[in-house]
């Protein structure tokens, strides 16, 4: 086993977070993407105090006395990535070690990944279940490297539904029964209504900034065909109305149109995936103003080694997703850009490349307005629970200093940041260089 976990800790966090720049930092020469427009701006200056962008002015600033000037080189600044569906804690590590190891390990290798997902130029992610309450105060506290995190806590699910990894011998489930993957916070099970209540509050009291609730059936659950659906309306109004309680609001893991359906008929906001989704659903979706955070799943590149069942549900899946991406775009709905990328460190890799995947439905201006400033709009709906109140997703004054500095136009070609490692001299988080190698 220890061999399937050496690959995920191989390149842990060997420096300590950057410390705030000791002087404002004043940035030239540049062309500015701002996560909302549709072309760059030129002749441009920003300036960053501590952890906001204080200013951002046509022409050449009053004085660049006191300031740490960075000359671009006439190089595109674009607003840090978000990812609407990404897994802090089943990144980087296999399926069967998550299964069967100690969590810390589990952990450790989350807080090595959650390193290398800020360097890929992705400077903020929902996380869409898993326990990653933990990582998200380290990396907020300044221990550790890593973006900012809107964590779900442990997926909702029923008991058969996607997300109940228990086996047979655990059957038949008791009042006082908790299995190994409920104590260490990656799945709650719940079937009744007091149920779902009580399991959305315990996520809240840990953090949760949303909630993650299990629809239908999943790829990677052994026993939950996709069709099988799980929560009553009633039981998902249950949680709806509990998030709605504590200010924010519930995304739902739903494929089918049966499940999605339910789920917004019970006032859910945000349906996770919906890729065998039909019209009458999309425009279901579109009079509800219900978003969809879909991801681009293209081929098997897409996803860990599967075999058997899961691998046929997720071939299901990629034959969907031509069509959701055209539905989304014939009915007008919110759509928002996310991976879902999980269980293997090499595929955490390609979190650039699944946004290349967009081309096939969006033009490279709506790809990144998708994967920055409207996916911001989404992170917005936590209200209360929301804990950067600032502006993210784009670049404005009085918005969080999460930028990218691009060697190249994306708008032009937008494969450049599939590259990271090669085409990102910048990357920015709260006002910090975790990446600089231009001279200041």
């Amino acid at each position: 086993m220890l061999s399937l976990v050496l690959p995920g800790l191989s390149h842990a966090q060997s420096t300590q977070p950057p410390a705030a720049p000791p002087k404002p930092v004043l940035f030239t020469n540049f062309r500015l993407f701002d996560g909302k427009s549709s072309r760059l701006r030129d002749g441009l200056y920003m300036v960053v105090e501590g952890n906001t962008i204080s200013q951002l002015g046509q022409g050449q600033p009053a004085s660049t006395e006191g300031k740490t000037v960075v000359d671009c080189g006439g190089k595109v600044i674009m607003p840090g990535l978000i990812d609407m569906h990404w897994h802090s804690l089943l990144a980087a590590v296999p399926i069967q070690v998550i299964l069967q190891s100690d969590i810390a390990l589990v952990h450790l290798a989350a807080s090595a990944e959650a390193e290398r997902t800020l360097l890929r130029g992705f400077t903020t992610i929902r996380d869409a279940g898993g326990p990653s309450f933990a990582l998200k105060q380290a990396i907020d506290s300044g221990m550790i490297s890593g973006p900012r995190i809107y964590p779900s806590g442990a997926m909702i699910t029923t008991t058969g539904g996607h997300g109940d990894f228990r086996s047979l011998a655990d059957l038949p489930r008791t009042s006082n029964q908790v299995s190994q993957s409920e104590r260490d916070g990656g799945t709650a099970i719940a079937d009744t209504e007091d149920e779902v209540r009580l399991r959305v509050r315990e996520q809240f009291i840990q953090g949760a900034t949303q909630i993650k609730m299990v629809g239908c059936g999943g790829v990677s659950t052994p026993r939950s065909p996709l069709d099988m659906l799980t929560f009553t309306e009633k039981q998902m109004r249950a949680a709806v109305e509990t998030a709605a309680d504590w200010g924010t609001y519930v995304l739902v893991h739903a494929y089918t149109p049966e499940s999605i359906q339910r789920s917004v008929a019970a006032g859910v906001r945000c349906i996770e995936h919906g890729h065998l989704m039909d019209d009458k659903t999309a425009a279901l979706m579109a009079k509800n103003d219900t978003w969809l955070s879909t991801q681009p799943f293209v081929s098997e590149q897409d996803v860990a080694p599967l075999s058997g069942p899961s691998r046929e549900k997720f071939l299901e899946v990629v034959a969907g997703t031509d069509n959701v991406y055209k539905l989304a775009r014939k009915h007008g709905l919110k759509v928002a850009f996310g991976t879902d990328l999980i269980f293997s460190q090499s595929l955490a890799t390609r979190q650039g490349t699944m946004l290349t995947h967009m081309k096939r439905w969006y033009n490279a201006s709506e790809a990144l307005n998708m994967a920055t400033g409207t996916n911001g709009q989404l992170l917005a709906m936590s209200g209360e629970r929301n804990p950067y109140p600032r502006k993210l997703g784009v670049l404005e004054e009085g918005a969080y200093a999460d930028l990218l500095l691009v060697d190249g136009n994306p708008l032009d070609n937008i494969d450049l940041l599939a590259n990271p490692e090669q085409n990102l001299r910048i990357v920015m988080k709260d006002g910090k260089f975790y990446k600089n190698t231009l001279k200041a």
